[in-house]
């Protein structure tokens, strides 16, 4: 009965983060939406108006179905509803660009209903914690400023895609293998991008499921194969007997687009393009000839993939060889020592090296590592430290995707009011901590300091604590932000429009690979 009332009261206290979320995101569904709230609402319109057979092939917009089958269904599911609020919405043809306020408040808070997958994601991955740490993880996932940015301001369906994540590392973390590959595979039929860390899974579950001897291991090996065959089967099957796999598998993979995408996002090839960009320019202060690149580094739609002036050419193989190099080390750690424990690290750090060495990578996809290490964060004041300045860089790098002058304030204000909160909750968290463990200590020396004195010293000089380094780096990102949104308009006026967006990718580039740096080293070394 007690643990029934436990589990009643977590629930309640969640629903009350996630309304407090809710309020915020219904206060945002006038502001900016990018060009994906139309991608979503044609998706809408192609699954609901046309046959299965059809879905890929389609090219009434230019923004064409390239999701893999499971989230296409989703989309059809949604369209059933969209028609009952407004029939234009899911018309192939008449809807095109259609911006009227029924589809955009549907849109949006089909967003919002679908988090409720991600709320029960967070939930399962935090039933298990001290009450202290599964509230605290709690702010860090579900008032995610990134995810409100990405999700309910730039429009995407990032916190129903995390649920399942989340969902299958809860699983694994208990030990409940067969469900979290099952949960996985499913996953990777909703998105594809959430591939990277397949190797991880893939490795983990031959080492941890399979044990058990030649026999018992070859019979779970097949269950597991059986089951991922079965998901895929339901999610390609259909497509298969149409014919259309080649078809699916050409637009889930448009190799065709650049390097970058949008702005640079901040990883590795950041310093990969300077560095080419600037030797060109040193060459040709030198009287060299050099020629100018034919394109951009960026796009979005599928083209041809820019070339280097200088350096060698990167085609996809190479950034899918240099992500296996920078996992490699995980997956022998994971070899040699697969435990339930250290899952979450693992799968975070497979994402941060799919974003860092990746091919097209998406500015938002920052948010496949910091949402698991969000987990993370709780279980050591040196994992606090660097989540609190990963997140504060992740959701900064992610300002450029709202551009427009009256999102300035609501961007300014999350990311404030959150790095706030959590250095509060984090402060709480470990003077408490220091505290106890000062008890403990004096206690065991025969009472030499009072308790009183004990708390108010591990107040003082405990407890959450940056070093100079982080918060000079974190200072550097005020110091960017003033320059490209106030003195570079003031003093440069419209020339050299590109260096604010620069600098926002260079210097958060160097803060997610310090990140990457990091958490390789904590996986190598915990045991």
């Amino acid at each position: 009965m007690a643990k029934h009332e436990s589990r009643s009261m977590s629930i309640a206290q969640l629903l009350w983060y996630m309304g407090i979320a809710t309020t915020i995101k219904l206060l945002v569904i006038p502001s900016y939406h990018s060009t994906d709230l139309e991608v979503h609402r044609h998706w809408l319109a192609i699954t609901h108006s046309l046959p299965l057979s059809q879905w890929y092939f389609d090219e009434t917009s230019q923004w064409t179905l390239d999701y893999p089958p499971f989230f296409a269904y989703f989309q059809r599911f949604l369209s059933v509803f969209a028609h009952l609020v407004d029939p234009q919405i899911v018309h192939l043809h008449h809807g095109l660009n259609y911006k009227a306020s029924s589809a955009i408040y549907f849109q949006r808070i089909s967003v919002i209903v679908s988090d409720l997958f991600f709320m029960y994601g967070v939930y399962r991955c935090t039933s298990n914690l001290p009450s202290l740490k599964r509230n605290l993880v709690w702010i860090l996932a579900v008032w995610s400023p990134g995810l409100v940015i990405v999700d309910h301001l730039h429009f995407q369906y990032n916190g129903f895609l995390f649920g399942w994540l989340l969902l299958s590392i809860s699983f694994l973390a208990q030990g409940r293998d067969l469900m979290g590959g099952f949960l996985f595979a499913v996953l990777l039929c909703f998105k594809h991008l959430f591939a990277v860390a397949a190797p991880v899974y893939f490795v983990y579950l031959l080492r941890h499921y399979c044990r058990g001897g030649l026999v018992k291991g070859f019979a779970r090996l097949s269950v597991m194969g059986a089951v991922v065959v079965a998901v895929f089967a339901a999610a390609y099957g259909p497509f298969v007997y149409h014919g259309q796999i080649q078809q699916v598998i050409r637009r889930m993979f448009p190799f065709g687009r650049g390097l970058c995408h949008a702005y640079w996002a901040p990883n590795f090839w950041v310093f990969y393009i300077m560095l080419d960009k600037g030797i060109a320019f040193l060459l040709t202060k030198f009287g060299f000839n050099i020629p100018s690149p034919a394109a951009s580094f960026t796009g979005g739609l599928v083209g041809d993939a820019s070339p280097f002036v200088i350096l060698p050419q990167i085609t996809p193989m190479t950034t899918f060889i240099l992500v296996l190099l920078a996992l490699s080390p995980c997956l022998i750690k994971t070899w040699m020592d697969p435990r339930p424990r250290l899952i979450t690290r693992s799968v975070a750090y497979a994402y941060t090296c799919g974003f860092l060495f990746g091919w097209h990578v998406h500015e938002k996809a920052s948010l496949h590592f910091v949402i698991p290490l969000a987990i993370v964060a709780v279980e050591s004041m040196e994992d606090a430290k660097h989540y609190f300045m990963l997140s504060i860089v992740s959701s900064y790098s992610l300002f450029p995707l709202l551009y427009e002058a009256q999102e300035y304030p609501i961007k300014v204000l999350l990311l404030l009011l959150h790095s706030i909160l959590i250095w509060f909750c984090f402060s709480a968290q470990f003077t408490k901590n220091k505290a106890m463990k000062s008890t403990l200590q004096a206690d065991k020396k025969a009472a030499q300091f009072e308790l009183k004195g004990s708390s108010r010293t591990a107040a003082v000089n405990g407890g959450f604590v940056l070093g100079w380094l982080a918060k000079s780096y974190l200072f550097g990102v005020l110091v960017v932000e003033i320059w490209g949104q106030f003195l570079h308009p003031y003093l440069l006026g419209d020339k050299f429009p590109f260096v604010p967006l620069m600098l926002i990718s260079i210097y958060c580039a160097l803060g997610i690979l310090y990140s990457w740096i990091w958490q390789l080293t904590q996986i190598m070394i915990l045991s």
